[in-house]
């Protein structure tokens, strides 16, 4: 089961400052008061303790006089404390929160108890664990080539409705006006209506990643083919030797690719035919003989810088699962260091009593992120290391590229001295011509050899594909997901027939991928933004909230069991309206019937909802009157911050 809010707590700038505003669970809330009292802020206080990346609460008396946010989550037998500092001035936002596992109903502790150690991240982490989010689910990435692994951000799309969404014609879902968000929430609406089956996922993902090994492997294979000799390419060099007299002609027949390279480099060590007697010396073959030995040190080098590169990459990647790792047994932090060594036991994390038997658990989680510590910081030490023995090879290698520019400088020397003296023939040149041609051949062949040798895998993971769209060659989530919209669907269209708004007698449907609410009409569909006034928006906004909770709770679907709407009333209110203010006869049915339609929900789901209404209206009705928990009314000082924690100007 998912939770609820049992309370939002604020902490005051100066010492003993606590403030907390406790909420029914399993019913409806009001919150009534005049405007700039800290209605709103109680949507973005929650939204921000839930680890939001943003910091939404917005400036005023709130952001002001308050230092830290918490709010208090229950499900049945738990309870969990969440809080979090507010930005300090001109810094950014607070990247770690204080989670704590507290007994059903214990208050808000006292904030010099507060630790303050658990990542944003974690935090989220936790948080999604005690929604009931499967945490190894991954969704597609509507309209990118990515996946998203569902999390308690992603449902507050279906439990919030702020001030500019409550009755917005163009949007649905909270934050859906945000940029990149509509296909964010077009992606996680199948996990969310259940609609995605868990094995079915696990294919999906594995079906992803095999497509993705695939073009992996192709492209390398591709880049390997393109560098290596094509096959009988080792034949042409060969008989353009034989033919130069630097091999003999027993050597021009079909010769083996294994073959080749040897006859090869006989060729190269042949001077061939020369003009005259032979010199004592050849400069240029002893300058030839170097280069060699030059290039093939530069291919060792580039070889070890190459796999030591490898090796500081494998290090980074432990690194980062381990420091993963070792943020998700952050909460050890909890834990006093030393108590549970202690003769008396471990302590409370919260009430700091001692425990006669400490936690088995514990201490294993705690040997465990020592061990990883250990690594890390065996690692921390090599890393170091091979990046300075990264360093000494690129120097090598950059000292072996000065050689051999100063060689080919030198054999340009001798060469251009000797055209000079025309001790040349041409039978000399053309051996020198097919010799070069001979030694870019060996050193193409011998970087393909220090290379990594690509194994052709593509039947391989061709077959693997094959298999997985075989497993999946049948729409199983899209047909759950029409058929469940297709439910859905009915509970909208009801809800509408009983709140009386226009087009409720067409068939209405939940648009998925639009994110509106449309009715098919005999002249067409009709989007949510062409349903008439702003009553029809917002009756069709809570119609559709109310039925998609009703599905989540009724199929136990991860989604907290909370609906937030900030000010339903305020399309009845006229743009200027700032005080009380007295809605005419008309209205007020109709904002009555917004609360009707609450309560038959409410009580159909037996406790799985909670309803948080921030208003302005305060109606006499039962419907309204009795579930207000709240009124922050200025002439009774009552608000969100108490009064006495604001200083008067100059003081």
């Amino acid at each position: 089961m998912t939770f609820q809010i049992r309370s939002v707590t604020i902490y005051g700038k100066q010492p003993g400052q606590v403030h907390t505003v406790p909420f029914r669970t399993g019913g409806l809330n009001i919150v009534t008061g005049d405007s700039r009292r800290g209605k709103s802020a109680l949507l973005t206080i929650i939204d921000y303790c839930l680890a939001s990346s943003e910091y939404p609460v917005k400036s005023g008396v709130v952001r002001d006089y308050v230092g830290t946010f918490a709010i208090s989550l229950v499900k049945p037998g738990q309870q969990l404390f969440v809080a979090r500092r507010a930005p300090e001035e001109k810094k950014g936002v607070s990247t770690v929160l204080c989670v704590l596992s507290q007994a059903p109903g214990s208050p808000p502790p006292p904030l010099d108890d507060l630790r303050f150690v658990t990542p944003r991240d974690v935090a989220k982490d936790l948080l999604s664990d005690f929604c009931g989010i499967d945490r190894n689910i991954r969704v597609p990435a509507v309209g990118r080539a990515t996946t998203i692994a569902p999390s308690v951000r992603h449902a507050l799309f279906f439990c919030f409705q702020a001030q500019n969404e409550v009755a917005n014609e163009d949007v649905l879902f909270h934050s859906q006006g945000k940029e990149w968000l509509p296909n964010t929430i077009r992606g996680v609406i199948p996990y969310f209506l259940g609609a995605i089956d868990r094995e079915q996922a696990l294919l999906r993902s594995r079906l992803r990643l095999a497509r993705k090994d695939l073009s992996t492997h192709e492209a390398k294979l591709a880049a390997a083919n393109a560098f290596a000799p094509a096959a009988g390419q080792a034949q042409a060099p060969v008989i353009e030797a034989v033919e130069a007299g630097l091999l003999p002609l027993e050597a021009n027949r079909e010769t083996s690719a294994e073959e080749a390279p040897r006859l090869l480099r006989q060729a190269l060590l042949h001077r061939g035919p020369q003009a005259g007697p032979e010199p004592t010396d050849d400069p240029i073959s002893e300058l030839r003989t170097h280069r060699s030995e030059l290039r093939s040190l530069a291919n060792r080098t580039r070889a070890r810088i190459a796999d030591l590169k490898t090796a500081l990459a494998e290090n980074g990647e432990f690194t980062d699962q381990a420091n993963e790792q070792r943020a998700r047994l952050a909460s050890l932090g909890l834990l006093k260091r030393g108590l549970l060594d202690s003769p008396y036991g471990a302590h409370c994390p919260v009430c700091a009593g001692p425990v006669t038997h400490a936690s088995i658990t514990a201490m294993a989680l705690t040997t465990e992120l020592e061990h990883l510590q250990s690594d890390l910081h065996a690692i921390g030490r090599n890393t170091p290391a091979i990046e300075e023995m990264i360093s000494d090879e690129e120097d090598r290698l950059q000292e072996i590229r000065s050689e051999l520019a100063r060689n080919q400088e030198q054999i340009n020397e001798v060469t251009a001295a000797f055209r000079t003296l025309d001790r040349e023939p041409d039978d000399i040149r053309r051996t020198a011509i097919v010799q070069g041609r001979i030694s870019l051949y060996l050193d193409t062949a011998a970087q393909l050899a220090v290379g990594p040798r690509v194994e052709d895998r593509t039947e391989e993971l061709r077959t693997r594909i094959a298999e997985l769209e075989a497993l999946l060659s049948e729409d199983a989530q899209g047909d759950r997901l029409t058929s469940f919209l297709s439910l859905i669907n009915q509970e909208i269209r009801s809800k509408a027939q009983e709140l009386a708004l226009e087009h409720s007698s067409a068939m209405l449907r939940l648009d998925v991928n639009r994110l509106t609410v449309v009715a098919d009409t005999p002249d067409g569909p009709i989007p949510l933004k062409n349903m008439g006034s702003g009553d029809n928006h917002l009756g069709y906004h809570v119609a559709t909230l109310l039925s998609l909770h009703e599905w989540f709770a009724e199929n136990g679907n991860p989604v907290p069991g909370v609906l937030i709407l900030d000010q339903p009333s305020q399309v009845y209110f006229p743009p200027d309206h700032v005080g009380e203010e007295v809605l005419e006869s008309d209205d007020r049915v109709l904002l009555l019937n917004i609360f009707k339609a609450i309560h038959r929900t409410i009580r159909r789901l037996d406790g799985k909802l909670q309803v948080i209404v921030m208003e302005h209206a305060d109606l006499e009705d039962p419907a309204f009157s009795n579930h207000v928990e709240h009124r922050w009314r200025r002439r009774d000082g009552q608000a969100l911050v108490p009064a006495g924690w604001i200083h008067p100007e100059g003081t």
